[in-house]
Parts: C-alpha cells; structure tokens; sequence
C-alpha cells in the first residue's frame, strides 16, 4: 500500500511539472521544487524521531543522481510530447530492479512472477502510436526521452531501496538533500530566465510536495518489502499521470493505450495477491 501511495503521489507530481515544463524551461520546475521538498522531508524527519544517520542511508546519493537524470527527461519527453505516451514508457524501467532483485536473492510468488511482465507490458504498450496519411506506426513524440527515464527511474530504485532498509526517514532526507543540492549547482551555473508568476510559484510548490511524498512513500514501502515488488508497485505512477491527462488536457489516446493500462492495473493486482 506504501509503494501505491508513491506511485499516486509521483503521478500527480509528474502529471503537473510535465505540464509545467511546456511553459518553463524544465531546470527551473525541478530546482525551484527541491528546498520546498527538502524543508518538508526535513520535517518528517524531525517529526518521525529518525535514529542514527548510517552508511547504509548514504546509498540514497546514486539513487538521487539517477532518479535526477530520470526526471529530468521525463519532464523534457512530456513537454515536447503526449504525456500520455510517455509517461508509461518511462515507467518500464521497473523492469531494472526485478531482475536486480532476483539476481540479489528475492523470490516473488508465482503470481507476482507473471503480474511483473504483465504490468511491465502494459506501460510498454503506449510507446507506439498511429499516424501520418498512411496511417503507419511510429515512434511517438518524446520516447526517446522517455527511454533515458526509464533508465533512471529504474536504476533509482535499487540503491534506494538498500538505503532505506535501516531508516528510511534518514534514506529520503540523504535523496532529497543530494538532488537538492545537485539542481542548485546546476541551476546557479546555467541560470535560466524565466518569469514566475504567483500561479507557477503555487504549482511548483505542490509539485514539490508530490514528489517528496513519493519519495517519503517508496523509502518507507522499500523499508518493509521486497525490491522487485515495491519497485514495480510504485512505477505504476503513469496509471495516475496519464488518468489526469485524459480528464484534464483530452488527450487523444489510442484503443492500445488503454489496453496497456488495464494489463498494467491487471499486473498490479496480482503483485499484491502475491
């Protein structure tokens, strides 16, 4: 339940700063986001009485230089294309840490091993799409960022995951702070301009909060359980972005897309019977 919550918290997170990202440029979503979400981790940490800080926890330092290279070309795929589309792609890297968990010593049950391909499958489905006079497939806007996502997002699972093994109050604080203070640098050297109004300050704050609800979510679910299940769990965000991006922006989606959602939602439900 810990690792569904992430992936609703991330998928409105990521539903809001792709939207975002199509007015600003993408570094200032991002940096801008991260002291409001290092102040908020912060104080759930405080709050939660998080114990010794232990190297164990330093692991969370990979994590974020990964899951920051993720989103940010998740962020860029979803600004030049159907965030639709590229959402559910980014989300198959879940498929990195399942066989790293396997490979590890997890053993899933058999009905999480065949929920793991089918909710694997079912983000995979909504890479391709229709169009052009002869009506041919091709490559949708925004996949091969969505591929570099996916390379991150799922590479960020395996470290953080063993990060928050010993206190994931101290794992999520580690993140936030590295991709925190990573952007900074990056943001004080590239300085973009950009104008931030009343209303893109207020989204960027919620998104702020999302996302380090994510994370806070996913440390505390990877606490409890297996790699190559809570991973998949909390990669199913796109179920949550792309539901926003129908209801929200009408986006023209394809009768596979919705296929690929219901595999998904269909591997989930054998995840968690398993």
């Amino acid at each position: 339940m810990l690792a569904l919550a992430a992936s609703v918290s991330w998928g409105v997170a990521d539903f809001l700063g792709g939207l975002k990202s199509r007015t600003l440029p993408v570094l200032v979503v991002l940096a801008l986001a991260q002291p409001v979400g290092l102040l908020l981790v912060g104080i759930v940490v405080v709050a939660g009485g998080a114990g010794t800080l232990t190297r164990e926890a330093l692991w969370a330092v990979p994590a974020a230089l990964l899951a920051t290279a993720g989103i940010a070309a998740f962020y860029r795929g979803m600004a030049i294309g159907t965030i639709s589309i590229v959402a559910p792609i980014a989300a198959s890297g879940a498929a990195i840490p399942v066989v790293a968990g396997v490979a590890l010593g997890d053993r899933p049950g058999a009905l999480q091993l065949l929920g793991f391909p089918l909710a694997v499958a079912g983000v995979v489905l909504a890479s391709y799409e229709t169009g052009g006079e002869l009506g041919r497939a091709g490559v949708a806007a925004g996949v091969p960022w969505a591929l570099l996502a996916a390379i991150g997002f799922g590479g960020y699972f395996v470290p953080m995951h063993e990060a928050s093994e010993s206190d994931f109050l101290w794992a999520a604080l580690v993140f936030k702070a590295s991709v925190a203070g990573l952007l900074g640098a990056v943001y004080a050297v590239v300085r973009p301009a950009a104008y931030l109004g009343r209303a893109n300050l207020l989204t960027i704050v919620v998104i702020a909060i999302f996302d380090s609800g994510g994370n806070l979510f996913y440390a505390a679910s990877a606490s409890l359980g297996l790699v190559s299940v809570v991973s998949v769990l909390a990669s199913l965000y796109p179920v949550t972005t792309v539901a926003l991006a129908w209801l929200y922006l009408r986006e023209s989606v394809t009768a596979v897309q919705r296929v690929g959602v219901m595999t998904a939602l269909a591997g989930v439900v054998l995840v968690t019977a398993g």
